[in-house]
């Protein structure tokens, strides 16, 4: 079986929907991130499935790889990260609450949350992120296909206009990495300075 064909045409789709991205939108959202890095506030982070997946790795990326050498470090924390607390909240409470309990109480206005949601629709991203909203909360929505209602209560917006959740999700990795490298090497010439 020869699969170059399907290779190109995945890779080639990829690429239209990556040039298609909002760099202006990016940019704002990288700015907003780079404030609560300053303000030393905390963000927290989560998703569900391979969104999930994903806010472990942002978390890795920001809080060890972006300021590695740097004096200050960012303050992600990700939701999804503790199974005993979201198994137990999923079957005492209900798994709507996962998010938006371990939320209550802990999140400040200061704060800011990152919400990742392929559909933009899960009923545990958009419940913790009007908690989110109602504390006075930036929120980033990371989103695909239409973005969904997180795309509508997002204060930023890094969405992936492609109804394909592998190349949505591929995408919103991209989103972290480059994302990562740039502050990276912004903030060791901070400190260089």
């Amino acid at each position: 079986m020869n699969f170059l064909n399907d290779i190109t045409i995945y890779l080639e789709t990829l690429t239209r929907v990556i040039n298609n991205l909002d760099k202006n939108e990016i940019n704002r959202t990288m700015q907003a991130i780079l404030k609560k890095y300053n303000e030393q506030a905390t963000i927290y982070i989560f998703g569900n499935g391979g969104s999930a997946a994903t806010a472990s790795h942002f978390v890795c990326d920001f809080n060890k790889g972006a300021c590695m050498d740097a004096k200050n470090k960012f303050r992600f924390i990700c939701l999804n990260d503790n199974t005993p607390i979201i198994t137990a909240i999923a079957n005492d409470i209900s798994y709507d609450d996962i998010f938006s309990y371990q939320l209550q109480g802990v999140l400040s206005k200061n704060d800011m949350v990152i919400a990742i949601s392929g559909s933009g629709n899960s009923k545990n991203i958009i419940k913790a992120v009007k908690y989110a909203k109602e504390i006075g909360c930036e929120v980033v929505g990371i989103t695909g296909y239409d973005g969904g209602l997180l795309k509508k209560y997002a204060d930023y917006s890094l969405h992936v206009d492609i109804n394909d959740m592998q190349k949505v999700e591929d995408v919103h990795m991209a989103f972290d990495h480059m994302m990562m490298q740039i502050f990276s090497k912004y903030l060791l010439e901070q400190e260089a300075k």
